[in-house]
């Protein structure tokens, strides 16, 4: 992704070259665009919620029907395989749960109802909620705000990254064609400066980033002061364990897969695994067969199962971590005869599993977010705990045993937003997106989802008798 000038310019991975370009807005147009959806914010929470509902879903289903046009332009885009499908059916089964608990989930509170006094609890819209969205699942990311922010009665202002330049301007034509008021959701091409002016000056009264955590730093400061609201999902460093009773083969399948697909660019994707010593070896073998059998190249081809990164910078800072990893004495697996693509020279970047790694090594203390894993032996759930905990991140931990007492006893002594059980890499929308240390705060979707973008009232009425 670049930006020249006063134009951003999105750089597909496939082959370097401009996939797409848009202006970027003048300040005044950006604030034009804030000043209609607070305009426009009032009316739209009035609407029954119902409507809104019906609306949002709508939006989504017409998503849908441009499927065929959207898959080709992720792989464009981010370079993820057009094999794979794209994400409506993430998007749509995390808005539908969303529409499907709305009316519970903003129900108010009564706490008393009698001749004397009406007491209750109820929530409102926030206002105008900007969403930042992230390149490595465009739609999937987005929708997990921009749903219920606008069921809940907020207005939405949608920020996408340019490396998934034409996302936002899809998703708002989807949803106005739909039957959205076009101030109610809007598309915006910013660069950061006028960013942080809109937010630095209260345009929005909630601000949901996904990103990097210099970026979440950027978010945070440039609300310092306003009392903005934020929500912040930066980087993750996901560990896997896998304890002695676990089931092998399902356990190297999830999370090999875990780790290396859309090329290792998933928030949750796991980037270390600690495996008991009585399983080590098999493990390891049977991970280092999955690895070999991969096609890397061209997104757009059928026969590709793991496509370029999103660009040449991200696989570059990859390629760094391997190097000094096998610098420091770590032992490289994967043959990189078998991934010719990978030439060292532009975003193609062969998959690699490591051994012998350690925590002196960045590849197992920073995000890698690439198709690498380190692979470590351990004797006991202590020494995997104490390992999994020494992060600077806390986002998921996938456990693998037969035992779901032992799991969350593990998981209850981990630093993380979510302890999976024999699975990885999935967002449940019934549960609270989240994280801790440098992974962020806040939550999405479940019930906290829709509290976290409305604000609570209480009303205290005395009737006079």
């Amino acid at each position: 992704m670049a930006g020249s000038g006063n134009v951003l310019k999105c750089i597909s991975p496939i082959d370097g070259s401009v996939y797409a370009e848009r202006a970027v807005a003048s300040q005044d147009e950006a604030v034009a665009v804030a000043k209609s959806a607070r305009d426009a914010q009032k009316a739209w929470a009035a609407r029954p919620m119902a409507e809104r509902i019906e609306l949002v879903r709508a939006g989504v289903a017409k998503l849908g029907e441009m499927n065929d046009e959207i898959v080709p332009g992720i792989a464009h885009m981010m370079g993820r395989p057009t094999r794979y499908g794209g994400e409506f059916g993430g998007v749509n089964e995390r808005a539908s749960y969303m529409a499907d608990i709305a009316e519970e989930a903003l129900k108010p509170i009564v706490i008393e109802e009698s001749d004397n006094f009406e007491r209750r609890i109820e929530r409102e819209a926030l206002g105008v909620v900007m969403v930042i969205a992230p390149w490595n699942y465009p739609y999937m990311t987005a929708i997990n705000t921009v749903a219920p922010a606008l069921i809940a009665g907020n207005t939405v202002v949608l920020k996408h990254s340019t490396q998934t330049l034409l996302v936002g301007e899809i998703m708002v034509k989807a949803f106005v064609e739909a039957g959205m008021p076009a101030d109610v959701f809007q598309n915006v091409f910013l660069d950061h400066g006028t960013t942080e002016h809109l937010i630095q000056n209260r345009y929005f009264n909630f601000v949901n980033f996904t990103g990097s955590v210099g970026g979440g730093r950027a978010i945070e400061r440039a609300a310092a002061g306003t009392f903005t609201g934020t929500g912040l999902e930066l980087g993750g460093k996901d560990p896997g364990y896998v304890c002695e009773d676990a089931d092998l083969d399902a356990a190297v399948d999830t999370l090999i897969d875990g780790a290396m697909f859309n090329s290792g660019q998933c928030c949750c994707g796991i980037e270390r695994i600690y495996v008991h010593e009585s399983q080590y070896d098999a493990f390891v073998e049977k991970a280092v067969a999955i690895v070999s059998g991969y096609k890397l190249g061209n997104p757009m081809e059928e026969e590709t199962t793991i496509g370029p990164m999103a660009s040449k910078r991200f696989a570059d800072e990859v390629r760094g971590q391997i190097k000094e990893a096998i610098a420091d004495g770590a032992k490289a697996l994967i043959d990189p005869v078998l991934f010719p693509k990978d030439t060292g020279e532009d975003a193609y970047l062969a998959p690699q599993i490591l051994v012998d790694v350690n925590h002196d090594m960045r590849v197992m203390i920073d995000e890698s977010f690439g198709p690498v894993v380190g692979i470590m032996k351990v004797s006991s759930d202590e020494e995997a705990i104490k390992m999994m905990n020494d992060s600077e991140f806390g986002l998921t931990c996938s456990i693998w045993t037969k035992d779901a007492n032992r799991a969350a006893t593990i998981g209850a002594q981990i630093e993380t937003g979510t302890v999976f059980m024999n699975r990885a890499d999935y967002l449940d929308p019934a549960l609270c997106w989240t994280g801790c240390k440098d992974t962020g705060r806040g939550g999405g979707l479940s019930v906290i989802g829709f509290h976290n973008l409305t604000r609570v009232k209480s009303y205290h009425l005395k009737k006079v008798l």
